[in-house]
């Protein structure tokens, strides 16, 4: 079967289901948002207020939940900043939390999934440390682009769901200052990070381990299927992190900071702060300036998803024995491997045929590309608007066992849709992202990032359906 992303928006009614406090009080702290001297809406999620029921709300009520922040019907009130420690760059901090968001509502989707709704600079909290708790516009609008790419790219992540512009002056140290302000609600199937496992695990708090672990199975898994919860939740949660390990390198992405603190244990990406994709095939490739050390660089991001999953399993060991967990990590290798390659024949717009053929394939489009002759968007977007994989011209010596590997694969999908008649590729380097916002910060010209927009929910629809 051909890899497909794993959900799609659908129309619901609202349907509150507020299950956090099951959890008790220690697993966050009781919060409100700042109150902001403009609340001006820059972008509501079409695609996605329709599966949690919200489609419905005009823009005033919009502006009183997502900008003043104004309890949902049924809904958690107060807000809660969670509680959480964390591997930052393979340091231990025991002083993080919800430093500048919070969780505001919780519901049910047009799937049945508890979906969270938390917040991005919506003001301090326990956890802010010397932070102001604010988000730039600038900020804001990345998270959008990063979100809509991925989303189209059939990665699983989190939703930008809102933004609003707050209307307060920003410094910061590494960006032009003054800056515009923003308050950013995002939508995620959950955002329990292993950093609170860490946090329960530090503390030596076993009731309250035993309790997140049943939480999390029966809200993102299913529920208790075995006499073992924590071993059984490791299973779930190393699968899924190993097919996001395979979407963010199928998608050219690089998160730039993958800390213990930033990996949800449904396996949904979030948090978007210095990402970037990379034009090409480059292994060394960094996003983030101070990541002196590429530890997060392109080709090292399975690795540090490894890492982090055994930072879990080291969490465990609380109320779990150790082999179980040991095995489970061992597997993480062949699931990274095997949800890379599917993810990458889907974009190639090919049937997966089994790891084993598919490997090779992969290996041999990787050895081509790497010689970094063809951009890997544009590799992408010739194959996947070819109608018969034997008269692609790619241009380079370099993909001639590649040539011979895919001549004899099935199409998954009739390159169909109107978006590969176009003459280039859609794509989001940096150089783009910096023009995006120059528009908006210098002109409060918003209509490259609306066209950018409509341009990558035309290349997600034409990857969904041909």
């Amino acid at each position: 079967m051909p890899y497909k992303p794993q959900f799609e928006p659908g129309k619901t009614v609202y349907q509150p289901d507020v299950q956090i406090t099951q959890l008790g009080e220690l697993i966050g702290d009781p919060v409100t948002a700042a109150e902001f001297p403009q609340h001006i809406l820059r972008f509501r999620n079409d695609r996605w207020d329709q599966s949690i029921g919200l489609d419905d709300l005009d823009e005033k009520d919009w502006l009183s939940h997502f900008g003043k922040f104004e309890p949902l019907p049924d809904n958690l009130s107060p807000a809660l900043a969670l509680r959480y420690h964390g591997h930052q760059f393979r340091n231990y901090n025991p002083e993080i939390g919800d430093g500048r968001g919070f969780l505001f509502a919780q519901m049910r989707d047009h799937e049945g999934r508890l979906m969270d709704l938390g917040t991005k600079g919506s003001g301090t909290t326990p956890w802010s440390r010397s932070g102001d708790g604010r988000l730039t516009l600038k900020g804001a609008v990345r998270e959008i682009l990063a979100t809509e790419m991925l989303e189209a790219l059939g990665v699983n992540t989190s939703k930008t769901f809102s933004v609003v512009e707050t209307g307060e002056k920003l410094w910061r140290g590494d960006e032009p200052s003054p800056t515009r302000s923003a308050v950013m609600t995002r939508l995620s199937h959950g955002h329990i990070r292993i950093g609170a496992f860490q946090r329960i695990a530090y503390e030596k708090n076993e009731e309250l381990m035993h309790r997140l672990v049943t939480y999390c199975l029966e809200q993102y898994y299913g529920g208790v299927q075995t006499d073992n919860p924590a071993t059984e939740l490791f299973a779930h949660v190393a699968q899924e992190v190993a097919r996001l390990a395979g979407a963010y390198m199928a998608a050219g992405f690089v998160h730039g900071v993958l800390n213990t603190d930033n990996i949800n244990i449904t396996g949904e990406s979030f948090d978007y702060g210095p990402w970037r994709f990379t034009p090409y095939w480059d292994p060394g490739f960094t996003a983030a300036y101070f990541d002196h050390e590429g530890l997060y660089c392109f080709a090292r991001q399975p690795e540090a998803l490894h890492w982090n999953l055994a930072q879990f399993a080291s969490a465990l060991r609380l109320i779990a024995d150790s082999d179980p967990l040991v095995a489970t990590l061992e597997t993480f290798p062949k699931a990274y491997g095997t949800a890379f390659t599917e993810h990458f024949c889907w974009r190639l717009g090919i049937q997966s045929e089994g790891f084993e053929k598919d490997r090779d394939l992969v290996v041999a489009a990787e050895k081509g590309l790497a010689q970094k002759s063809v951009e890997i968007d544009q590799f992408f977007f010739d194959w996947g608007k070819a109608e018969k994989l034997d008269q692609v011209e790619e241009g380079s010596a370099e993909f001639a066992e590649f040539h011979k590997l895919i001549a004899d694969r099935t199409r998954a999908r009739p390159p169909v849709a109107d978006y590969w008649q176009k003459a280039s590729p859609c794509s989001m380097h940096i150089e783009e992202v910096e023009a995006i916002w120059t528009a908006i910060a210098d002109g409060d010209d918003w209509s490259l990032l609306w066209n950018k927009i409509a341009e990558i929910r035309d290349m997600g629809h034409a990857l969904r359906n041909g």
